[in-house]
């Protein structure tokens, strides 16, 4: 069947094509508005040597980058993605979903701070929050070790919480194939219609033949006529 075949089919059987695509763009309307835009903030912070270790670097920390640090900037992050940082972090005030995580291809302790939410002012304050809370972390974490505050690693803000930048390739995703499958029904069901309007419903079955042909009973009485006449001459 190729396409001019197909669209003839379509053309016939608009009845059945027509609510069909009515039905999908209502489904995929409905997608639309029932699945909010999210938005994501991010910022990205670093890990900075102690006071005391960059003494030998004339104080300046980013000439001191050590394989701990890296080692500190991963603890941290699985820190802050636990279930107790997120109970934390909802009491402060944070809002939607957070992630915390080694930058990727990152040369040295770079952490990404992400908020999603639905909301972009509430995401971007929220951002905020995560980085106040784990800087606060990071300083607990030495406290709880005894560290003195001029060995204590520090942590620096490269990148600021940016302004909040609407997510969409999710939602699109499910709007193409809720469209996509509303269609292919659609086809599906104009071509199980054609195809049974094809098929013939069934040949009423043959009428039995007499038991003698047309004219056959008029041929006995002729030849019965006949005996009779025969068997009554002298």
């Amino acid at each position: 069947m190729d396409l001019a075949e197909i669209g003839r089919v379509m053309r016939r059987r608009w009845y059945v094509l027509l609510p069909g695509l009515l039905l999908t763009a209502a489904l995929t309307t409905g997608v639309h508005l029932l699945i909010p835009v999210e938005y994501r903030s991010q910022s990205t912070v670093t890990l900075l040597n102690s006071s005391k270790a960059t003494v030998a670097f004339d104080g300046n920390p980013f000439l001191s980058t050590q394989a701990s640090l890296t080692g500190m900037a991963d603890g941290l992050a699985r820190n802050l993605n636990s279930d107790g940082a997120k109970a934390d972090l909802k009491a402060l005030g944070v809002t939607g979903t957070h992630e915390v995580k080694i930058a990727d291809n990152a040369q040295g302790p770079f952490m990404w701070l992400t908020v999603t939410g639905t909301d972009p002012a509430a995401v971007l304050k929220s951002d905020e929050l995560l980085a106040s809370y784990a800087e606060k972390r990071l300083k607990e974490f030495q406290s709880q070790q005894s560290v003195p505050p001029e060995a204590m690693i520090r942590m620096a803000t490269i990148v600021p919480p940016q302004k909040p930048e609407p997510q969409t390739k999710t939602r699109l995703q499910y709007i193409v194939m809720v469209g996509a499958l509303g269609f292919v029904l659609s086809l599906v069901a104009v071509f199980f219609v054609e195809a049974r309007k094809r098929t013939p419903r069934g040949k009423n079955p043959p009428a039995a033949p007499d038991s003698a042909a047309p004219g056959a009973a008029d041929e006995t009485m002729a030849l019965r006529t006949v005996a009779a006449g025969a068997g009554g001459s002298p």
